[in-house]
């Protein structure tokens, strides 16, 4: 029997749903969803233990933000309130993308690391301005 987070053999990991073979909600159907679980499991590795525990907090709390608002937006009916949830997802990753350049000036970062999250949330927001807009159009 599978466990909650056995990723299917067909699939690669990257598109894999958490949950394969069950139900998905509406939130676990959205690629920036999946990405946005990928940064928060990578945003624990980022900065280090001892020393910034300002910056680990902020991330950690930004990090976490982008998901729970990607999935209570994904639950909303409404556009509006779709974009409203949506958009404060965004501000969470452009947070974090802030975070992670502090690290950097500090010279706290792996670079190959760094490039590793910085593409994801690149490429989550790219995704939350498109949902955002799409809300909008829809109303």
């Amino acid at each position: 029997m599978p466990t909650d987070f056995t990723r299917g053999p067909a699939q690669p990991a990257d598109t894999a749903p958490l949950f394969a073979g069950e139900a998905l909600l509406d939130a676990e159907r959205l690629d920036c969803y999946r990405l946005a679980v990928e940064f928060q499991a990578l945003a624990t590795r980022l900065v280090p233990r001892r020393n910034q525990a300002v910056l680990r907090d902020q991330l950690d709390r930004a990090s976490v933000s982008i998901v729970l608002n990607i999935a209570e937006g994904a639950g909303r009916v409404s556009p509006a309130d779709k974009a409203r949830f949506y958009a404060m997802a965004r501000g969470s990753a452009t947070e974090c993308a802030a975070v992670l350049d502090l690290l950097s000036a500090r010279g706290l970062m792996d670079p190959p690391l760094r490039n590793r999250a910085r593409a994801l949330l690149v490429r989550i927001v790219q995704m939350l301005s498109r949902l955002c807009a799409s809300m909008v159009r829809s109303q």
